[in-house]
């Protein structure tokens, strides 16, 4: 493990280091591009050690450890008086905590580089002689957009000057807390609940995971909306910013997992016909038992916006 440890140390430095000189060679262009290129060229550094591994879940830690450095760049802008503003300093913090605690998380589930993530190995089956090209745009690229909109807010609200704390960013810090300790708790409980012999068989953990099916994913929706409500009293002129919280929740319904991260395939029975990707962000929990086994499920009924614009009622 520690030698698999050391290989994702050294592809994320090499990252950084790509990173840093995109953005040394295209200074002259508009901060944002900067941000922009640096984020992608990053993101082709991890690819080509992903390829090199042949595993790509070496991208899994991209998501929470991209936006420090994005933070960074926009509080060293010329334009931003940096950490010596309280504001920038608790937009900062709390981004550093997600940051932490998601990273934690991965490093102390990954099982090294023999261990990819379930989802990848059934795109590697169906994508067969394409699979790296697939993984590419739909593994490495698409998450790295993902981040880089939710990331927008941190461009007016780390590179302004003497902006003050009002109402609204009390608010914003609550949530992006709020968020965290959720995401925190899920996972928690979800480890313990793993952890005990009597669970198996079992896929709805008790606590959050009896209130929804996917808190962890609810709390990460939430964080990127908190981060954005920096952003509307403070600079009103970036309320297009909101493109970011509003496409980490229209890719919801794209989430494949089953509460206790295992492939649909391998749930068990009683609810091997629950559709997985299920997004239950104010469920209506009611219990009843599956009339073929006698096991006690909750339903969660809630509705969706589905792709073709009309609301629908799931189950769960």
């Amino acid at each position: 493990m520690a030698k698999a440890f050391l290989i994702v140390i050294a592809a994320y430095v090499l990252a950084g280091a790509a990173a840093v000189g995109t953005g040394i060679w295209f200074h002259a262009q508009q901060p944002i591009v900067i941000v922009g290129l640096a984020d992608l060229a990053a993101t082709i550094v991890v690819f080509i050690f992903s390829v090199l591994t042949n595993n790509s879940s070496m991208y899994d830690p991209y998501w929470s450890v991209a936006p420090v450095p994005i933070a960074l760049f926009w509080l060293l802008q010329p334009g931003s008086d940096g950490f010596a503003n309280p504001r920038h300093v608790l937009i900062f913090a709390l981004l550093c905590l997600w940051a932490i605690r998601l990273t934690a998380n991965w490093a102390t589930q990954w099982r090294g580089l023999g261990h990819e993530d379930w989802r990848y190995e059934e795109i590697r089956k169906q994508a067969g002689f394409f699979y790296w090209p697939a993984s590419l745009f739909g593994i490495h690229l698409m998450p790295t957009i993902l981040v880089f909109l939710g990331s927008l807010a941190l461009w007016p609200t780390l590179s302004d000057r003497y902006t003050g704390l009002t109402w609204l960013d009390g608010v914003a810090a609550l949530v992006m807390l709020t968020a965290v300790i959720i995401e925190g708790t899920a996972d928690l409980q979800m480890r313990r609940f793993r952890s005990k012999p009597e669970s198996a068989g079992r896929v709805i953990p008790p606590g959050l995971w009896s209130a929804s099916r996917h808190p962890n994913y609810f709390g990460e929706v939430l964080f990127w909306w908190g981060l954005y409500l920096f952003v509307p009293l403070a600079h009103p002129n970036f309320w297009w910013a909101i493109v970011g919280p509003v496409r980490h929740f229209a890719a919801l319904p794209g989430r494949q997992h089953s509460p206790d991260g295992t492939p649909p395939a391998r749930r068990a029975p009683y609810l091997r016909g629950v559709p997985a990707a299920c997004v239950t962000i104010f469920p209506l929990v009611s219990h009843r038992k599956n009339m073929g086994t006698g096991h006690k499920i909750t339903i969660f009924q809630f509705h969706h916006l589905s792709s073709s614009g009309s609301w629908m009622s799931l189950e769960a």
